[in-house]
């Protein structure tokens, strides 16, 4: 992980941490250089369905566009045998793990690619599985993201992160935290100020169209984030 950087905030005269950025859900070329261009250190391509999935060979082009950020896919089902091959293929230094993976699927993972894995963490009415702590401490990253039934992520839709903020307090003490879903230019701050994430992750915000990134939209999220 890149070093945390620090800001003054504006309004306390705190010194907080600044999150590091994944802009995800990538598939065109131009998008990957712009997303480095203003900022991210992460860049993700998915392979977990939905309008944004990409071939390995699409998804290798899009992530040898983004150069000097690190490399995350997001994958479902896949099998451990499948993963450890896509991250050869891809040079990927990041799995992120959708679909409600357990604290075994994790290990193996990691075990087999030996790359980092992020397990993605749903909310629902404020709660997170009854696990998280645990899979907080099996992976590197946790992943938090609202529970939209029959959909892994890429939804649009954000979650009450005031009413989720004692849940997620749990799992901060035994590892790192991304926040995902529903986060746009204009309420990214507000995110960041309520739960403190170590890395913000977007996709349908900074969009157009599904798949096709607003290079304003990026410029505009990467400037509340990291400025």
């Amino acid at each position: 992980m890149c070093p945390a950087r620090w800001r003054h905030s504006r309004s306390s005269h705190a010194v907080v941490a600044v999150p590091e950025l994944k802009i995800c859900g990538l598939t065109r070329e131009v998008d990957a250089a712009a997303a480095v261009a203003c900022g991210a250190g992460y860049v993700g391509v998915i392979f977990a369905g939905g309008p944004r999935e990409r071939s390995v060979a699409q998804a290798r082009r899009v992530l040898d566009a983004a150069a000097g950020a690190r490399r995350v896919a997001v994958v479902a089902e896949q099998s451990v045998e499948e993963l450890a091959a896509l991250a050869e293929a891809l040079a990927l230094d990041v799995l992120q793990l959708h679909g409600d993976p357990t604290i075994a699927r994790i290990a193996s993972v990691r075990r087999l690619t030996g790359r980092a894995v992020w397990a993605v963490v749903r909310v629902a009415e404020g709660a997170l599985r009854a696990d998280a702590v645990d899979l907080s401490s099996a992976a590197d990253m946790v992943v938090v993201e609202p529970l939209v039934p029959g959909r892994l992520g890429g939804t649009g839709t954000s979650f009450d992160w005031a009413a989720a903020r004692e849940s997620i307090a749990s799992i901060r003490r035994p590892g790192r935290l991304a926040l995902a879903g529903g986060l746009t230019p204009i309420n990214v701050k507000e995110a960041i100020a309520a739960l403190a994430p170590d890395l913000v992750d977007v996709s349908s915000g900074v969009e157009s169209a599904p798949g096709i990134k607003d290079g304003q939209r990026m410029r505009d999220f990467a400037e509340a984030v990291l400025r």
